[in-house]
């Protein structure tokens, strides 16, 4: 064949782009397990960060595994619809670390697109949500950890927040994002930013939360602004108020319960100590 033609030069390049399709579609799918791994753990990661923040006898450092530690903290894994209701178990991996199951950003934003539908009027996809939810125990102490999703000025942010007891009261919260910009929206993932929320609660109505300057104020529901960061900060205040709202219903419930366990708790309590009182009379 004459290399100096048009059909060679044309056979020789679709060859080579066959070949070097191939070779990076076989790289993709051998290094697959290597990527999910890493954002399994990131997630983990992320989540048992929020969570800590609730104690400051835990910490998490370079040199924790944190698979290991997630093991050993979480006591519930699972899903729930924006009713409050379950709707089906995470493997927390108590028997095999491989089979750890969490959701990752790509199920948070398939979440995020069914939620958008429903603000935009489709209730009837209440029932279809599968919004995360994990519960650990941390020193004790029950934290509930809720993701949430959304976008930012370049891309996507999101963050874990954890929740005490209550329902209502934020322990600990972790933000990242994709893109923002660098010096500025950025500034969602450090510690000077996401220290302001331990303590704060979310509110009743249709603002339950916002990141604005002043921080709403002074309200208990708000937190400051990222100077220079408006719209980064106003879409971080956006998406923790639209994603709290739809957990509100399994975070109220769950609140509910607790309450109506330890009421039931101290009055059989209180009943044992009266009989054995009684008791004590009796053979006095």
């Amino acid at each position: 064949m004459n290399t100096n033609s048009n059909t060679y030069t044309v056979i020789y390049s679709t060859v080579l782009v066959v070949v070097v399709a191939a070779v990076l579609a076989f790289a993709a799918m051998a290094l697959k397990p290597m990527q999910d791994e890493n954002v399994k753990k990131e997630t983990i990661t992320q989540v048992l960060t929020a969570a800590a923040q609730s104690d400051a006898d835990v910490t998490i450092s370079e040199d924790t595994n944190v698979m290991e530690m997630y093991v050993e903290k979480i006591t519930d894994a699972f899903y729930v619809d924006g009713n409050g209701n379950r709707k089906g178990q995470m493997n927390m991996g108590k028997e095999d670390l491989n089979k750890i199951q969490v959701a990752t950003t790509a199920d948070l934003k398939n979440q995020n697109d069914i939620i958008k539908k429903i603000e935009a009027g489709q209730a009837d996809l209440l029932s279809s949500l599968e919004l995360p939810v994990y519960v650990l125990d941390i020193n004790g102490k029950e934290i509930t950890v809720i993701p949430c999703y959304g976008a930012g000025l370049w891309g996507p942010i999101w963050g874990y927040l954890a929740v005490t007891e209550d329902g209502k009261t934020i322990a600990g919260a972790v933000f990242d994002h994709k893109s923002e910009t660098p010096g500025l929206g950025a500034k969602i993932t450090e510690d000077f930013f996401q220290g302001q929320f331990p303590g704060k609660k979310f509110g009743e109505g249709e603002e339950r939360f916002a990141v604005v300057k002043g921080g709403a104020k002074g309200a208990e529901n708000g937190v400051d602004a990222i100077s220079g960061a408006t719209i980064t900060s106003q879409a971080l205040g956006k998406t923790i108020n639209t994603w709290s709202k739809y957990y509100e219903p399994y975070l109220s419930k769950a609140a509910a319960a607790k309450q109506a366990a330890a009421e039931m708790a101290a009055a059989q309590e209180a009943a044992e100590e009266a009989e054995a009182e009684e008791t004590e009379n009796v053979e006095e």
